[in-house]
């Protein structure tokens, strides 16, 4: 059931959406109503059919508010692996030159994410804003945008850093390793792995061949990790797990996941951790979170109570460390505390996409249809907006209280 807050909140996305159907030219430039736009053509007009096999083409980009404009010549292919199947595509950018991107640092690799299962497009933008009160290294800075491919209007993306090793993304310097937790049957043929007793890791960065010496380095690292983590000393004050782990890495991350209730922290896919000789096995960025925060119809994940990542295998085992809860505790608050500016980064981002989102679904027009692996699906994008903000709002008012009650 609803509290009074959560239903004066509602009512204020009514209105806010109800009172937005025109905005002024003052209001357009302020960013009220209008979006940067992408326009991508590809060589001879050619389809993005492939994940692997780049395209050729050019890239254009306008925005008013940002006052920025680029043309350059891009290579694009598809992405993703559930998201892939949908009918709104996501894409990989290479540009020739590091460009930046509507105030972005400069880099090289681009993602756009489509967002279509989500129908408030907004979860993976809430993800990040989350992350952003984190103390992780690194968090991926993404703009909305409206795409156009081949002179078809695609409808609104998030065009996204990718997560890949960088001065301006994940820095790791010469000798560093970013690795990210995945199943065998989501591996690209060329990946190089290496599996402990619970989980794969794929090797993302560097590139290495299996067996050669930086490998063989990680490997035994990561596999002396996990052991004394599930050893009989693992609290060890000296030689336990706080000597090979971050431990405040560690703790944001949870919180994130478990905050969003995302589906595949549990260590199945799209856990990013990363590692320099010398430091302590950090975890992040975060990446992945269209089925999150109760947009996913399995796993009781749709619910706004119950633990799902503290069940996972290695943080199963540091709950065991009384230390490592009242950490746990202390750091929630902070998020706890943060939850106004949370759910204004709801409203603010559904008010600002409010133009482009009635042109993206009237280019797929999904709105009250089934769509993988939607648990409600409302007939209005409002409806959406405020379902996302209420299941924030109740998610963070049950943890306040299970946390609180952690041995």
């Amino acid at each position: 059931m609803r509290t009074t807050k959560q239903l004066l909140t509602s009512l204020f996305f009514l209105l806010l959406f109800s009172c937005n159907d025109d905005f002024t030219a003052s209001e357009k430039k302020d960013g009220l109503s209008s979006l940067p736009s992408i326009s991508i053509n590809t060589e001879d007009l050619s389809p993005i059919v492939s994940k692997e096999e780049y395209v050729n083409g050019t890239f254009e980009i306008a925005s008013e508010v940002e006052e920025e404009n680029l043309v350059t010549n891009i290579e694009i292919r598809g992405r993703g692996n559930s998201t892939w199947a949908f009918p709104k595509k996501p894409y990989q950018l290479k540009f020739s030159d590091k460009e930046k991107v509507l105030g972005i640092p400069k880099d090289k690799k681009w993602i756009l994410l489509a967002n279509y299962s989500d129908k408030t497009m907004l979860r993976n933008e809430l993800a990040f804003e989350l992350s952003r009160f984190s103390n992780l290294d690194w968090t991926p800075e993404s703009r909305f945008v409206e795409l156009s491919i081949n002179n078809e209007y695609l409808g609104v993306y998030q065009i996204t850093q990718k997560v890949e090793a960088s001065s301006n993304r994940v820095e790791i310097g010469d000798d560093g390793y970013l690795l990210e937790v995945d199943q065998i049957s989501r591996l690209d043929p060329d990946d190089v792995h290496f599996q402990t007793s619970n989980y794969l890791f794929n090797i993302k960065e560097p590139e290495l061949e299996f067996g050669e010496d930086k490998y063989i380095l990680i490997q035994d690292h990561i596999n002396l990790i996990e052991n004394v983590l599930m050893g009989s000393n693992f609290t060890d004050p000296v030689e336990g797990y706080t000597k090979y782990i971050d431990v405040a890495s560690f703790i944001d991350w949870y919180l994130i996941n478990e905050i969003t209730k995302n589906n595949d922290a549990i260590f199945f896919s799209s856990v990013f951790l990363n590692y320099v000789p010398g430091g302590k096995l950090k975890m992040g960025p975060i990446w992945d979170y269209d089925i999150s925060l109760g947009n996913i119809d399995y796993n009781g994940n749709e619910t706004t109570d119950g633990f799902w990542v503290k069940d996972a295998t290695w943080f199963s085992r540091l709950f065991e460390d009384s230390e490592f809860v009242s950490k746990v505790k202390s750091r929630f608050d902070h998020y706890y505390s943060n939850r106004d500016v949370f759910q204004a980064n709801i409203s603010s981002n559904a008010i600002y996409l409010n133009k482009a989102q009635q042109r993206n679904f009237t280019k797929w027009p999904i709105l009250g249809e089934y769509v993988w692996p939607n648990y409600v699906y409302y007939p209005t994008y409002d409806e959406e907006v405020i379902y996302l903000n209420d299941w924030l709002a109740e998610r963070l008012e049950w943890l306040k209280i299970a946390i609180n009650e952690l041995d």
